[in-house]
C-alpha cells in the first residue's frame, strides 16, 4: 500500500492504521510519504517528508510551489512504478486531492482511499460529487460528514476519531491547579509567531487581576519551545513576567526537564514540550489556537478560549472561501458557540483575558462549558478508528 501523509497529525494516524493493518495481514508492504512515526512503522523505503511538507497558509505554499510540483510528479511516478493494491490518502487535501485526480484520470486502476475527510464541508461542497468520481472510499472521523459523501454516491465509513484512543492512554489523576493557564499556540512555527505574543498579551492582564496565576505553554518541539522562548525574550525585558523555565530533552528516556532561567522567586511563563495532554488535564482554564487540540482540551474537560490569527491576505482568502459559521470543531460538533472565539482582528489580550477570568470565577459558565465537552466527544466514538478503519479498507479491497 502506498501512504501520503503531509501533517504531524497525519503521520500519528497514518502510524497508528499501518499497524491496523498489519494485525489484519502481517505480510502487508508499506511505502510512501509522512513523518517519523510512520517511517518507524514502514520501514526504510519510506520518505519522511513531513519537516518541508507542513507549510501554513496561502502565500507559504506559494512560496514553496515549485517543491511541492517537483513532490507530486515524484510521488505519481512512484505510485506507477510500484502499481500498490491500494493508495491510502491521510488528510493534508491541497496535496492529496489533486493527487487522487491525477491517479485516477492516469493510472486508473488503484484503490484511491481518503482517511480523514478533508474539510469541504466547511469551504467547498460542491467538491463533494467530484471526489466521488475518483475516490474509491471515504473514511470519516466526525459523524456528520458521512451522510454528506454517501449523498454523493461516494462510499463512506464513519470510523470514529482516532484521537479517542490515544487520548484514553494519557489520561491521568491528578487534581487541576487552581492557579495554572494552559497556552496552547498552535504546532506551526507559523502560528506561534502570529499566535504566541497575543497569549503573552492577556497573560500579563490576568496576572495584573490575579497575581497568583501561572501559565504552562505547550511546545509541539524543541524548535518551537525554543522560538517562543525567543519571543518572550523580546515581548517582556526585564519585567516579573517574563520568568519561565526553558526546556532541553533529556539523555535517559526522552522526557524534558525544567531548568530556571536563573533564580527567580516567581515563575509565571513554563515551556513544556510533548506534555501537553499532562498540562491539560492540570490546569484550571486554557487558551488554545484552533486546531486539534480544542478536541483535545475538550476530552480532558478543560474549559478553554480559542484564539486564531493568520497574515490577512490568508484571512480574507479564507473569508471568500469557507461557510461555516464557527472555526473550532467543539463549535462545529454541537452547531452552537460552546467555546468563545476570537478570531483574527478580535485577538486581542484584553478581551481573551477577560473571557478566561469568567471561566476561572464563575463556576456556573465553566461547569456548562464541560457538560457540553462531554456530549460533543461522545459523538466521537468509543475509540478503536484505526481498527475500523483498517477493516474497512480490507474488505474494499476484496
Amino acid at each position: 500500500m502506498y501512504f501520503v501523509a503531509g501533517e504531524a497529525s497525519g503521520d500519528n494516524h497514518g502510524a497508528e492504521l499501518m499497524r491496523s493493518l498489519r494485525q489484519l495481514a502481517v505480510d502487508l508492504h508499506f511505502i510512501g510519504r509522512g513523518g517519523p512515526r510512520m517511517k518507524a512503522t514502514a520501514g526504510r523505503q519510506f520518505h519522511d517528508w513531513i519537516g518541508n511538507a507542513a507549510v501554513l497558509g496561502l502565500w507559504e505554499v506559494i512560496r514553496n510551489y515549485g517543491y511541492f510540483r517537483e513532490k507530486f510528479r515524484e510521488t505519481l511516478s512512484e505510485i506507477e512504478k510500484s502499481k500498490p493494491d491500494a493508495v491510502v490518502l491521510i488528510d493534508y487535501p491541497g496535496f492529496n486531492l489533486r493527487l487522487a485526480r491525477a491517479l485516477r484520470l492516469r493510472i486508473g486502476a488503484h484503490k484511491i482511499v481518503y482517511y480523514i475527510s478533508p474539510q469541504v464541508w466547511a469551504w467547498n461542497r460542491g467538491r463533494i460529487k467530484k471526489m466521488a468520481r475518483f475516490l474509491d472510499l471515504m473514511l470519516c472521523i466526525f459523524p456528520f460528514e458521512a451522510d454528506l459523501y454517501n449523498q454523493s454516491g461516494l462510499r463512506t465509513v464513519f470510523v470514529g476519531h482516532p484521537m479517542i484512543e490515544r487520548l484514553r492512554a494519557c489520561k491521568v489523576d491528578i487534581e487541576r491547579d487552581p492557579n495554572l493557564v494552559a497556552l496552547f499556540p498552535g504546532s506551526r512555527s507559523r502560528e506561534v509567531r502570529k499566535i504566541f505574543p497575543v497569549l503573552i498579551e492577556a497573560a500579563h492582564k490576568l496576572r495584573r487581576r490575579k497575581p497568583n496565576l501561572r501559565f504552562e505553554v505547550a511546545a509541539a518541539s524543541d524548535e518551537l519551545a525554543q522560538e517562543m522562548d525567543e519571543i518572550l525574550d523580546r515581548s517582556a525585558s526585564g519585567g516579573q513576567d517574563r520568568q519561565r523555565s526553558r526546556r532541553k530533552p533529556s539523555d535517559v528516556d526522552g522526557k524534558r526537564e525544567a531548568l530556571t532561567s536563573g533564580k527567580r522567586e516567581n515563575q509565571s511563563f513554563e515551556i513544556r514540550t510533548g506534555e501537553a495532554a499532562t498540562i491539560m488535564q492540570r490546569a484550571c482554564a486554557g487558551i488554545v489556537a484552533s486546531g486539534s487540540a480544542t478536541l483535545e482540551a475538550a476530552y480532558f474537560r478543560l474549559p478553554f478560549v480559542l484564539i486564531y490569527k493568520v497574515a490577512w491576505p490568508t484571512y480574507l482568502a479564507a473569508r471568500l472561501v469557507v461557510s461555516v459559521k464557527y472555526l473550532g470543531m467543539p463549535n462545529v460538533l454541537a452547531d452552537k458557540e460552546v467555546v468563545p472565539e476570537f478570531i483574527q482582528h478580535r485577538a486581542k489580550g484584553r478581551a481573551i483575558a477577560n473571557a478566561v477570568l469568567r471561566l476561572i470565577d464563575e463556576p456556573f459558565t465553566r461547569e456548562q462549558m464541560i457538560s457540553e465537552f462531554d456530549a460533543i466527544i461522545a459523538k466521537l466514538g468509543e475509540g478503536g478508528a484505526s481498527d475500523r478503519a483498517a477493516n474497512a479498507i480490507i474488505n474494499e479491497l476484496g
